[in-house]
């Protein structure tokens, strides 16, 4: 049996590689037709302009509903793992709660470009960057409650280097970006995709879009440690029928179906 075949660790390992590649090809087509600078463009400039626009906004509509999968998948592990701890049982739900607003906030930025809704894009990264570093940062904190019985010690040290990671990086975006949109370096910044090194605020453009990228693939990384841990679960679906018929309102016995999930049980 392949590593992707046990349990559901295809999940996180499809988010990821589907994710970058949707950040890859968008970044390719957009250099190949001159929309954005090749040196460190916003994410979201290489998903502005049609036709890498349409390529973006689907792709990462499917990636926000296989982040969903992977974070309910998630979600229902640690519970199953920990029935009767309250303490953990609420800071997962709580995970759970800020990974789907995540997700909500990823669609948003798939849908409304940069320059035609700013505002709600605006609402969108922070969704998805805020409540997602908040969800990788609650993750941990459960990797920390649950060792050394459950997880080892090595999982939490790898989780809690991610998450200083990408709060360092959403820090620098964050201060950079507010300088930068501060007014002093123009009202045209918001809707730029060409940038000369000659250009007022150049350095910190580059600094936020620099720190953007490395926020990304810190998420990416966060991810693929999901990948040994979703080896061993799998889930299942039941069926529980009330009638031989969908409009018979009598109430009859009959046979329940359960079938696997996506998976086979190991």
């Amino acid at each position: 049996m392949w590593w992707f075949q046990q349990g559901l660790c295809f999940l996180p390992s499809a988010l990821v590689i589907w994710t970058a590649a949707a950040f890859i090809f968008s970044y390719i087509i957009a250099i190949t037709l001159h929309h954005v600078d090749p040196a460190l463009p916003y994410i979201s400039d290489t998903g502005t302009l049609p036709p890498e626009k349409c390529l973006f906004g689907a792709m990462l509509n499917i990636a926000a509903v296989l982040c969903i999968a992977t974070i309910y998948v998630r979600y229902k592990q640690v519970h199953a793992l920990n029935p009767e701890e309250s303490r953990i049982i609420r800071i997962n739900k709580a995970g759970l709660a800020l990974g789907l607003l995540s997700c909500f906030g990823l669609s948003i930025v798939a849908n409304f470009q940069k320059t035609d809704f700013f505002a709600v894009h605006i609402c969108g990264a922070v969704l998805t960057f805020g409540m997602g570093s908040l969800y990788m940062l609650v993750q941990t904190v459960l990797s920390y409650q649950m060792q050394p019985k459950i997880h080892g010690k090595q999982v939490f040290w790898i989780r809690l280097l991610l998450v200083i990671w990408c709060g360092v990086s959403a820090l620098t975006m964050l201060t950079s970006s507010s300088f930068l949109h501060s007014g002093k370096f123009g009202t045209d910044v918001d809707q730029k995709l060409h940038w000369n090194p000659e250009d007022k605020g150049y350095v910190l453009h580059m600094i936020t879009t620099a720190a953007e990228w490395s926020m990304s693939f810190s998420f990416f990384a966060f991810f693929l440690t999901y990948v040994r841990d979703f080896q061993k679960i799998s889930l299942r679906v039941e069926a529980n029928l009330q009638g031989l018929t969908l409009y018979d309102t009598a109430p009859c016995p009959v046979n329940n179906d359960r079938t696997r999930l996506l998976s086979r049980d190991l």
